[in-house]
């Protein structure tokens, strides 16, 4: 069955958003939420980073019996390297929403993401938690709140959602930086009023992750911070499983290509195919090594048909030796698309200007066929600017 994503707010039966500005760091949204009426069934995947953030650590404590029922979130901080007295504060910040909401503690999953090593502002917090009961709300309005108070460098807001029989599912995100996902660099938040189990949710979550999320990079910098969640409140009824997670998949992948098309300072969209491999591993090993490469990412931001630089990134895959004389590099689709290999570059019949016209486009696709093998990945990344340099080089002023 076909999918028909909808680039669009859509209301989702028992939940509402806020999103609010309570002056973090400057005038633009940086505190919101999610509350469920009713208590959701939960899958979550978190970073792999080993020095998470407060929020990470208290996050996986409250999702243990695979119940929450509340998501706050606050932007512009994102409590990491804060010790004890960060923890103290995320749990207090649970206790604030909890008590807001009429709920426990442990039915809130809390967020941060922004400026790295600085203690969170929680007079600002304390304050902004006091209006939480009229500050939620159902409205499409309320959503696109939410979804702007999450961002941090990110040019534009990042949502998705789909219809599945008389269900509805959600999808927010946010990332632009400090992308190389291993579980997770980006934070994302779905809902849905279909009726599925966590049983179900944990495993088709980390399987839309694999796919989606864990297969983009900006810069190649794994963040500390970074969640993707899931909530279903069961009010629309029973799921068709498979169409949940076709569907799931589709909007993860649309979302991980929308981080990696807003990367800072990026121009251009990636999409890398590494086929011919010996094994998945190979594949998917070479397709990160290549699109990580600051050496890559320039030479696509310049157009330079260099392909020395892909080969270079290939060999960085250490664990797998590649036949120079079975590689070949593609550059673009259908009928403009063009290759290089060893071959012809001994022929003198490379088609550089050709390639360097493609490497102009604002999406690029390239395909690396390593060899003979069965193996493929797909992964997704953007270009390396100027632009990225400065927005980071002045990140926390």
């Amino acid at each position: 069955m076909k999918i028909k994503l909808e680039k669009k707010f859509i209301s989702i039966k028992g939940f509402s958003f806020f999103g609010k500005n309570i002056g973090i760091k400057d005038n633009t949204l940086d505190f919101g939420g999610i509350y469920s009426d009713t208590v959701c069934e939960v899958g979550a995947v978190f970073t792999k980073n080993t020095m998470p953030g407060a929020p990470i650590i208290v996050g996986k404590e409250h999702i243990v019996d695979g119940k929450l029922q509340a998501i706050i979130v606050n932007s512009k901080n994102a409590n990491v390297a804060t010790e004890q007295k960060g923890i103290d504060d995320a749990r207090y910040i649970c206790q604030l929403v909890a008590q807001s909401c009429d709920i426990e503690d442990k039915m809130v999953l809390p967020s941060s993401t922004g400026v790295i090593g600085q203690r969170l502002p929680m007079d600002m917090i304390i304050k902004g938690c006091q209006t939480l009961k009229d500050d939620f709300g159902s409205s499409t309005s309320h959503i696109k709140n939410f979804a702007y108070s999450i961002m941090t460098t990110d040019t534009r807001a990042k949502y998705i959602s789909v219809k599945i029989g008389n269900s509805t599912i959600l999808g927010i995100a946010k990332g632009s930086g400090m992308i190389e996902p291993n579980m997770a660099t980006m934070l994302c938040y779905f809902v849905t009023d279909a009726k599925i189990s966590t049983e179900n949710l944990q495993p088709i979550l980390k399987r839309c992750v694999d796919k989606s999320f864990n297969r983009i990079s900006v810069d190649s910098d794994t963040s500390t911070s970074d969640t993707v969640v899931i909530l279903a409140n069961g009010e629309s009824g029973i799921v068709d499983i498979a169409l949940f997670e076709q569907a799931l998949l589709e909007m993860s992948i649309y979302l991980a290509k929308e981080i990696s098309r807003d990367g800072e300072g990026a121009t251009k969209l990636i999409e890398l195919k590494v086929s011919g491999a010996s094994t998945q591993e190979q594949a998917l090993l070479t397709a990160k090594a290549v699109l990580n490469s600051p050496l890559v990412k320039t030479a696509i931001y310049g157009a330079d048909p260099n392909w020395g630089r892909f080969v270079m990134a290939i060999g960085k895959v250490f664990q797998y030796q590649v036949d120079i004389q079975k590689l070949t590099i593609y550059f673009g689709t259908g009928d403009n698309r063009f290759k290089i290999n060893a071959k012809m570059i001994d022929n003198d019949s490379v088609p550089l200007k050709k390639i360097s016209n493609i490497l102009e486009d604002s999406e690029i696709y390239i395909e690396i066929v390593l060899g003979n093998g069965e193996y493929s990945e797909i992964v997704w990344g953007c270009d390396l600017t100027e632009e990225y340099i400065k927005i980071n080089a002045e990140y926390t002023t």
